[in-house]
């Protein structure tokens, strides 16, 4: 037995990051992989507390949720952010179990880390590249809605002017009557394609006066009426106006496709700081299910993470969606 345990602490040294502390937090024990990675010897950690390599990333709450959890007998699990010796960050997915007493009570605690540096930094990179990717689709969406509008559009306008000149002269051939009302259709889809790359009013006037218009032409198409109250007091940073307008525009389109409903209610206020909306329905619902998460969802949340703000969608069967969304009122600057 004392054999198997020998051979159970040398594999566990050699794969992972491992400390041991008393009930007040102090080390006990780390392994030679703990004062690899932090850059601390052991005789610089022996009887300090964590806080030692603590890279003040997480919150108070994040700490207190978690000596909740152990203090309670139960094993926490998470992903914590450190700080080595050397100044330098890593990342460590951590599990921490509590050792109990005869009465329950935890009087130790193991720590077993593996670091995820790599990929954490890899998840960095790739919401870089997103937030990149979103940008340059929005800077294309604004050129060829203007194409569309001042180029395309403005042609469209002189060909029906000259159309209305000649339907004007007697004796006009009857067929200009029909070409001039598949003219006025077409200059519609035109119009219809502009405003949904990116309507010119998101850029000219605001996000509220954009939302406003396109909840009225959300309701002729889908006949879904919207219930609209935005407040907003002021414009805001164009990337994260675009990030809101985006959201609300695919939270509304997935309602009038699926939801099934005659009414759904958009709100939009704001707070110390933050920009809150709110997209909500009563028709049939979904259960949210991660590994199946949409295109539809994928894109609000990461729309959101684009401008440091956060989105998420709540839903059951037959009780109905709602997307909420916190977005900063000012962009971050790393």
């Amino acid at each position: 037995m004392l054999k198997q345990l020998t051979q159970l602490k040398i594999a566990l040294d050699e794969s992972s990051i491992v400390a041991v502390t008393d009930q007040k937090g102090r080390i006990q024990y780390v392994n030679d992989k703990f004062c690899e990675i932090s850059k601390y010897s052991r005789a610089e950690l022996i009887g300090r507390d964590h806080r030692i390599v603590n890279s003040g990333y997480h919150g108070k709450e994040f700490f207190h949720e978690l000596w909740e959890t152990i203090l309670s007998g139960r094993v926490w699990r998470g992903e914590l952010r450190n700080r080595a010796k050397d100044g330098s960050l890593y990342w460590v997915y951590t599990t921490i179990v509590p050792f109990l007493n005869k009465d329950g009570e935890p009087y130790q605690f193991l720590a077993i880390r593996n670091e995820v540096t790599p990929l954490k930094n890899a998840e960095a990179e790739l919401k870089r590249m997103m937030t990149r990717v979103m940008h340059i689709q929005e800077e294309e969406r604004k050129r060829i809605s203007r194409e569309l509008h001042d180029g395309i559009g403005q042609s469209l306008f002189g060909l029906a002017i000259q159309l209305d000149r000649l339907l004007a002269e007697p004796g006009h051939a009857p067929e200009l009557a029909n070409i001039r009302q598949d003219l006025s259709s077409l200059m519609q889809d035109v119009r219809g394609l502009a405003w949904e790359l990116r309507p010119s009013v998101l850029d000219d006037l605001g996000v509220a006066p954009a939302l406003r218009s396109y909840t009225e032409l959300f309701t002729q198409h889908y006949g879904i009426q919207v219930r609209f109250s935005c407040k907003l007091s002021a414009r805001f940073d164009r990337r994260i106006e675009t990030a809101l307008y985006r959201i609300v525009q695919e939270a509304l389109t997935n309602i009038g496709k699926y939801a099934k409903v005659l009414e759904a209610r958009v709100e939009v206020w704001e707070s110390d700081g933050f920009i809150h909306v709110c997209i909500e329905d009563e028709g049939v619902g979904f259960a949210p299910l991660p590994e199946r998460q949409g295109v539809g969802l994928f894109s609000m949340e990461e729309r959101a993470r684009g401008v440091g703000g956060t989105a998420q969608v709540d839903s059951a069967p037959g009780q109905g969606t709602v997307v909420t969304a916190d977005l900063p009122k000012r962009l971050l600057t790393t």
